[in-house]
């Protein structure tokens, strides 16, 4: 069994290769693949020095790809990659809105990855760690209304998102003005409401994504979403506050003890104590943390809630390992005959 990681050196590919280390999907060999920039880096997995080699433009003869490497990447590769015989786990935007290809996060619709044709989409990471606390809800009293308000880290734009936010910290902190590169505007001390461009309805494409992800997952096109993006000054762990209303009225009470049993949730929920969901604590961590669960002051028996998740692990490379080790488990991913 083998398993590649393509966009092996960027900010995903570095968490992928942590994950897969503990994680439970079986293998016998990992290969590692990047930009021709990237060529010859070595990186250590389990103790063992491994050589970065360039993505080629042809099959990769791996029964499992994790690609992490960009939409325009997986867009024109991926196909090839799936005719020499791989299952293809992609991280990129490309593919989540085919019909044909699943989108998918183990806790909420595993299922939905046993119908692959060879590519399985990993979602927004935004998407990801709301959907984790939200399909719980859904499924037992049903969610008519969703509000989304974002706080979204540096990280979410990669590494160099990570090193702006560092650079033009240590530039304000001695007095010189930050120049924006990543971002639209400066980042310390500040917040931007804008991610990702905006719509022709007002909306930005990334807010846009939790809406048409989120209705994919949980598999209910009539779900009404409307979300606000913020990147905010921070180097990992997406945090959301999240307003629900329900099909059937919930109390927090009854919520709180339906997420406390909720695979891929840790609830943090004591106000008195000071515990709640925070980037500083979720960060590192696989579970979505989520709090402040109280009722809604707008709609009537519906829920408030606070969740902050690690966009870099189950916003990305955690979500993929897991899909591979579910397809795995379910005797879906097999190694291919080799000569």
């Amino acid at each position: 069994m083998r398993v590649a990681i393509v966009g092996a050196t960027g900010a995903v590919g570095h968490e992928l290769l942590k994950v897969l280390e503990g994680s439970s999907l079986q293998f016998d060999e990992l290969l590692l693949f990047a930009s021709p920039r990237s060529a010859g880096t070595q990186l250590t997995f389990k103790g063992q020095s491994l050589t970065v080699q360039v993505t080629p433009e042809g099959a990769i003869d791996a029964d499992v790809i994790l690609a992490s490497a960009g939409g325009s990447i997986s867009k024109a590769l991926a196909p090839r990659w799936v005719e020499g015989g791989a299952v293809v786990i992609d991280n990129s935007s490309a593919f989540r809105y085919d019909v044909d290809v699943p989108l998918v996060v183990p806790e909420v619709n595993g299922d939905a990855a046993l119908g692959h044709k060879g590519i399985i989409a990993n979602p927004n990471c935004t998407t990801a760690i709301a959907v984790v606390a939200v399909a719980p809800i859904h499924r037992a009293y049903g969610v008519k209304r969703m509000i989304v308000s974002t706080y979204q880290a540096t990280s979410g734009a990669g590494a160099k998102g990570m090193e702006e936010l560092l650079e033009q910290t240590r530039a304000e902190l001695n007095g010189v003005s930050a120049q924006a590169s990543v971002f639209a505007h400066p980042i310390p001390f500040n917040v931007i409401p804008h991610i990702d461009s905006f719509q022709d309805n007002g909306y930005t494409k990334e807010e846009m994504k939790v809406a048409w992800e989120t209705r994919k997952i949980i598999g209910d096109d009539s779900l009404k979403i409307s979300c606000t993006a913020v990147r905010i000054p921070t180097l990992r762990t997406h945090s959301e506050a999240i307003t629900l209303e329900l099909e059937r009225p919930a109390t927090p009470e009854a919520v709180r003890e339906l997420l406390a049993g909720a695979a891929g949730v840790e609830v943090r929920d004591n106000p008195e104590g000071k515990l709640y969901p925070m980037p500083l604590t979720a960060s590192g961590k696989y579970d979505v943390e989520v709090g402040r669960i109280r009722e809604s002051l707008v709609f009537d028996g519906g829920i408030d809630l606070f969740v902050a998740g690690d966009q870099l692990l189950k916003g990305a490379a955690l979500n993929a390992v897991q899909i591979a080790e579910y397809l795995q488990q379910k005797g879906a991913l097999k190694a291919k005959q080799r000569a």
